[in-house]
Formats: structure tokens, sequence, C-alpha cells
């Protein structure tokens, strides 16, 4: 088996999963216990939770623990609007975001706010100018991914903060799913962040909402004790533990793994090049772990199939999007329907071997062969 879809979900990491394991048999009082278990619970969580907020940057009180990125995403974006709308209205978000952020702002629209969506240029990015001229005085919210999912466009997350960073009324919040352990960007001027640890050989089931102090928020899910007032249910401890395990190698090793990808990507791209009927849809502004491209002629849906019948596993999307539709983000970027519904999306890591590569390049031109040229 040759596994492309790191984008999607990552193995976990050896040293995570000991930390998981460990703690989940040693450390199985609930951290709201007061006698002397749960108290010990609660101190690694408190400890866990100082290490995170270290790495990230942030105090740890503003460290709000989910289910997942998904659910992050909708505290972020409905939490903002439902504790603010009596402030305004109004929403913007990018034309890139995950589908937990377009789902939430639809949910607001029939709630009665008003969404508007940011375009890109030709190279991906959000027209910062654009943006600037989108805000109104009853704009309160506005939200873009740091890297998409689909294209791996890293966004000037810095720029809108630096602009945003003097708008009272105005909460920037940033999906930084597919960003954190690939690239380097300064979050000090987001309001919220989205962490999915499960994108950089953490444990699935867990996220991180960096919520900055000056911002409040609606809790979506109501009951008892846990380690903020954002969000109530027992704190996972061994979640935590290893969270806190998977975050500080995605940062301290983020260099030397990076190093590597850009290698494999460089002859993946070049080999795909090589093809008269494949369109790489990446920019110069695509980070390398992601390799997006169009094969003119055939359906993304089939050729992922045919590739997965050899035992290659790549997505023809973001895997939360429906099957047999054409990637909006491609579509978004490009303009084009045939190439949104021909695309695909190869996805590498510092795991993934030369040898893998050159195997899914071989896999690869038999597929195009027999798909493309009718050779079989």
């Amino acid at each position: 088996m040759i596994y492309l879809d790191y984008a999607a979900s990552t193995p976990v990491d050896s040293d995570v999963l000991n930390n998981f394991i460990e703690t989940t048999k040693e450390e199985f009082a609930n951290p709201n216990s007061n006698h002397s278990l749960g108290l010990q619970a609660k101190k690694l969580i408190d400890e866990s939770t100082d290490k995170i907020a270290k790495l990230l940057n942030v105090e740890s009180y503003e460290v709000i623990y989910t289910s997942g990125a998904t659910e992050s995403n909708n505290l972020a974006i409905r939490g903002v609007a439902l504790r603010y709308k009596n402030k305004g209205k109004h929403i913007i978000v990018s034309s890139l975001e995950h589908n937990s952020i377009i789902s939430s702002c639809t949910y607001l629209q029939d709630e009665g706010f008003d969404i508007d969506l940011i375009p890109i240029n030709h190279d991906g990015l959000v027209d910062v100018d654009i943006l600037k001229s989108m805000i109104r005085e009853d704009t309160i919210l506005v939200s873009v991914c740091a890297v998409d999912s689909e294209i791996g466009l890293k966004q000037p997350i810095e720029e809108i903060g630096e602009f945003l960073k003097n708008k009272e009324n105005i909460v920037f919040h940033t999906d930084a799913s597919q960003a954190f352990g690939k690239v380097n960007i300064d979050y000090s001027n987001c309001d919220l962040v989205t962490i999915a640890p499960h994108k950089f050989y953490g444990i699935n089931g867990i996220s991180i909402l960096v919520k900055k102090k000056n911002v409040s928020l609606k809790p979506l899910i109501l009951g008892g004790k846990s380690t903020t007032v954002y969000r109530s249910g027992t704190p996972v401890l061994s979640m935590i533990t290893s969270t806190s395990v998977a975050l500080s190698k995605a940062v301290n090793l983020l260099d030397e793994r990076n190093e590597y990808i850009k290698k494999l990507n460089s002859i993946i791209v070049s080999k795909l090049k090589e093809y008269k009927n494949v369109h790489i849809n990446n920019t110069s502004k695509s980070i390398p772990h992601t390799i997006n491209f169009s094969i003119k002629g055939v359906k993304s849906d089939l050729f992922a199939s045919k590739l997965n019948e050899n035992k290659v596993m790549i997505s023809t999307k973001t895997s939360c999007c429906p099957l047999n539709t054409p990637s909006k983000l491609v579509y978004a970027l490009t303009k084009d329907k045939s190439l949104a519904s021909t695309s695909l999306r190869v996805s590498i890591s510092h795991l993934t071997t030369e040898d893998e590569i050159e195997k899914f390049l071989g896999i690869f031109d038999k597929c195009y062969k027999e798909l493309v040229n009718g050779e079989i």
C-alpha cells in the first residue's frame, strides 16, 4: 500500500501513541474529581496545557479543547456570531474554506446574517485590498484559512491580521488545520485559531481552538465542568497530554521535515508535467506537502479508483466534500469546471519514501495510459 493522503489524516506518531496509552492506563481518574487521583489528573492537564500554550505563544487560559477541527470551526464561527450579533451581522470568509466553515455560515445566513466571500487572485491568495474594501460598520467576523486542504495555498494571515488588529469590533479567525506542522506562520494578530492534531501525527478526536482573551464566544456545548467555560464536557487527559507531544515534535522538527518534503515534491511535479493531459493546479503560493493536478478528459473519481485498485491511496478533494462533485476550491482558483471535475490531490509527508514515490509514478503511468490513451 502506498499512502499519499496525509492532508486527510496522518498516522499517529509512536511517541504520541505511547504517551496516550500510558496515560490512559495509569491516569484514568476524572480530572474534575476532588480526590487525590482526580487532582493528579487535573495537574497533568494543567502542565500539558501550559506546554501547549508555550509552543503556541499564547496564555494557558486561551486554549480550548474540542472534539475536532469541525467543532472548533463551528465554535469559532457560530460562537462569535451569536455572541456579537447585537453589534452586527456581517461576516466575511474566503472562498477556500473547509465545509465546517461554509456550513456554519450557511446556518447563520438562515438566521439573518449577511455572508460575503473574499475573491482570490491568480495565485490563489485572498486579495487583501478587496478584503479591506469589504469591511462594513456591521462586520463582526473575518475567517480565512491559513492553508487550504486541496491546493495547499498559504494565505497572507500576517498581513490580514495586521490590518484587522485595530478593528475593535471585528474578530479574526483562521483555520490552521492544514498549516501547523507544515509552515511557519505568525498568529499573534489572530483572535481565534483552529488546530487539528491528527493532521500532524497526533490522535484523532481532539482539536485546539485558541481564543485570545479579548474575545468572547457563545458556547455550543453546555453541561458540566471542564477546562474552560466555553466548552463543557469531561476533559480527556490522555488526548491532551498526547497532543502536547505531537505539537512539540511538529514545531521542533518542521524545518527538517520540510527540506525532505520539498525534494519529494520536485520529483513528483517534474514527472507529472511530462504528461500532455496533466494540468498542475498548484501555484507558487502552495506549500510542498500538497500536489493538486487535473487529468483532462478523465473524471477524478475514476482515476482515483483505478489508483486504489493498484493500492495507491490519494484523494480527489478534501475528504469532507460529497463524492462525484467538482472541486469547489479548484474551480475558485481556475474558474474551469473541467479542471475542477478532474482534479486529484496527492499529499506527502516526511514518512513518504522515495521508493514509494517511484512506485506511485510507475502505477500512475500505467493508469494514465489505460484511461487516457486507451492502452490495456
